[in-house]
């Protein structure tokens, strides 16, 4: 599975549970990824990836504290930049246009979510 390593990749993750941001924080590092954030707001998250040269996927919580994710996912796609959902909610929730972006079902495994993003990020 060398093709989808995620050694030195530049990731941003979206998530306002602390705990499951810190989680993903220290699995990616442990996968040898550059973990950009955690952010946990909307606003946060628009304004790292104006500020960032390089992001090479993303993690988004569907969900943050009320506030859906779909702006960040918009300026994401706009770049060019792969990501993937995590969820608790059903698919509907999730607009057409996000129809063929993978998802992750809360609860969500680490190591599951971290292949995820490496299919993702390497097709």
């Amino acid at each position: 599975m060398a093709e989808r390593t995620l050694r030195h990749c530049r990731i941003l993750v979206v998530e306002d549970e602390y705990m499951l941001a810190d989680e993903l924080q220290m699995e990616l590092a442990d996968a040898d990824a550059i973990v950009l954030g955690p952010v946990s707001t909307v606003e946060e998250a628009i304004d790292l990836i104006a500020s960032e040269a390089q992001i090479d996927g993303s993690i988004l919580d569907v969900n943050l504290s009320g506030e859906l994710v779909f702006p960040v996912a918009d300026r994401l796609a706009e770049r060019g930049v792969p990501f993937l959902f995590t969820t608790g909610y059903d698919g509907s929730i999730i607009p057409a246009r996000f129809a063929d972006i993978d998802r992750c079902e809360k609860p969500i495994n680490m190591r599951r979510i971290t292949q995820a993003i490496g299919r993702v990020i390497h097709p």
